[in-house]
């Protein structure tokens, strides 16, 4: 059992206990982060006259030589390691001798974990980021090709105004901005080196805070050593924003679960992105979009748990915050792949046009409209309301809707019906009427279409995906 700590102590630790405090199987993912972090802080020592530049040249030889082998597979992490940080020593010490002792002069497993938690989220918020944006370029093009294309607008799931798909489909654009927007204020806020905090006190050694940070491609270093090991922050946050993220993915889902049944027939579900049933042979299953669904409780349990681990733990470490790993692993791991399979459900879903204007038609969401015709022939709103609103008990009784109905029929509710009152309610007219910013008016619709590629050609995260640190 490989430990960093045994000098204290005079007996084995348990078997047991030893693999309830191992974290080797889930942090080996940071053996990147942890080459790289360590990488930096040997440059830094160096430049601080701590170490001379030949073992400096050394020590970094020795830990590219470990990433190299680790991504060849020529070297393998195995659980005979406490943790990844003990892994990595190890091995460099097995490598170039006692020049690799020396690694850790100036540091702590607490600012080191907090560093490759730190390097490692920073990684993913630019991923999940980039998989939005390809999200949001899909829903772009369905909203550039439905400006016309009249379905539906829903309240209370019953039908209410005649909107667009493009205006529809622009609802779930401005939520999955916002997500970026939450990740961008997350990458800003979180971009700063806790190396050099030590275990919560700093150090002793004149370690060079602000060269290892911009080395790193942190902003600064953190400014207090004790909030630097204690601090999780940017991990609450992210799970929060990929909370919200799945709840709009989710919401999305649930429309396409609906309007894939055959009471809506408004969407056909590619067959690369559905499920058949193994006794009902008619059936077409939308387990994509369930799944997704689904899921969003499994990122919304990671939040909760971290959220519990630190809501009781004093300053400055604890072994708790170990915990902070596995399920935000999982949950980095689930929404990529949901809004992956998202884009690719979304870019090839077939929106049956004809089905949803008629089912416009069929809802009275023209009501609105026609109480509006009244109001411009003079009728105060109240009573125009009351008129229409008969008018569609009228329509229920003969189940037909308002413009099947003859001028006559109108008239015999209010006389001050008019022939030109099937174009004012027409869906046509209905939308194109609307032209208020963020309305469904296709003028409206166009402008916000404007604005929104404006918006993806030059907003993001302007940050390198991965950070290097080579050999100076």
């Amino acid at each position: 059992m490989a430990q960093l700590w045994g000098g204290r102590f005079t007996k084995e630790t348990d078997k047991l206990v030893y693999n309830f405090n191992a974290s080797i199987d889930f942090d080996k993912k940071f053996y990147r982060q942890d080459i790289e972090g360590s990488i930096a802080h040997v440059v830094m020592l160096e430049k601080q006259g701590i170490l001379t530049n030949e073992e400096k040249d050394k020590i970094v030889k020795g830990l590219t030589g470990i990433r190299q082998d680790l991504e060849n597979g020529v070297l393998e992490i195995t659980d005979e390691y406490e943790d990844i940080h003990s892994f990595v020593e190890a091995n460099l010490i097995d490598r170039i001798g006692d020049a690799g002792k020396k690694l850790h002069t100036g540091r702590s497993r607490n600012d080191q974990v907090a560093l490759d938690m730190k390097l490692y989220t920073r990684v993913e918020v630019l991923c999940v980021d980039e998989l939005l944006k390809e999200l949001l370029e899909t829903l772009l093009k369905i909203m550039e090709e439905n400006i016309e294309t009249y379905m539906p607008g829903f309240t209370h799931l019953q039908k209410a105004q005649p909107i667009t798909l493009a205006h529809h489909i622009g609802a779930y654009f401005e939520m999955f901005k916002r997500d970026r927007l939450r990740l961008k204020d997350i990458y800003k806020r979180m971009n700063y080196c806790p190396l050099g905090a030590g275990a919560l006190a700093g150090t002793t050694y004149p370690l060079d805070r602000y060269y290892t940070a911009s080395l790193l491609g942190f902003e600064g270093p953190t400014l207090n050593s004790i909030d630097s090991v204690a601090d999780r922050d940017y991990v609450i946050e992210f799970l929060s924003a990929m909370s919200i993220t799945m709840m709009h993915l989710s919401r999305f889902c649930e429309e396409i679960i609906l309007w894939n049944s055959n009471e809506y027939r408004f969407v056909e579900i590619d067959d690369s992105y559905a499920t058949g049933s193994s006794i009902m042979p008619q059936k077409k299953n939308p387990d994509i979009a369930e799944l997704i669904r689904g899921k969003t409780g499994r990122v919304y349990g990671a939040l909760v748990s971290i959220l519990t681990t630190m809501k009781g733990i004093p300053l400055a470490y604890n072994k708790d915050m170990q915990e902070d790993k596995e399920l935000t692993f999982d949950a980095i791991d689930t929404v990529k792949g949901c809004i992956a399979l998202f884009t690719g459900m979304i870019s090839t879903i077939k929106f049956n046009n004809e089905v949803m204007a008629k089912s416009a038609m069929a809802g009275f969401t023209n009501a609105t409209d026609a109480a509006d015709y009244l109001v411009g022939k003079g009728v105060p709103f109240r009573d125009a309301h009351g008129i229409i609103g008969r008018l569609v008990l009228y329509c229920i009784e003969k189940n037909s809707s308002i413009e099947e109905l003859s001028i006559d029929e109108l008239k015999s509710i209010s006389e001050v019906f008019e022939e030109d009152v099937y174009d004012k309610i027409s869906l046509k007219t209905c939308v194109e009427k609307r032209l208020t910013v963020g309305a469904p008016g296709p003028k409206a619709m166009k402008d916000v279409i404007k604005l929104e590629k404006d918006y993806l050609e030059n907003d993001g995260i302007n940050m390198r995906k991965e950070i290097y640190i080579h050999e100076r």
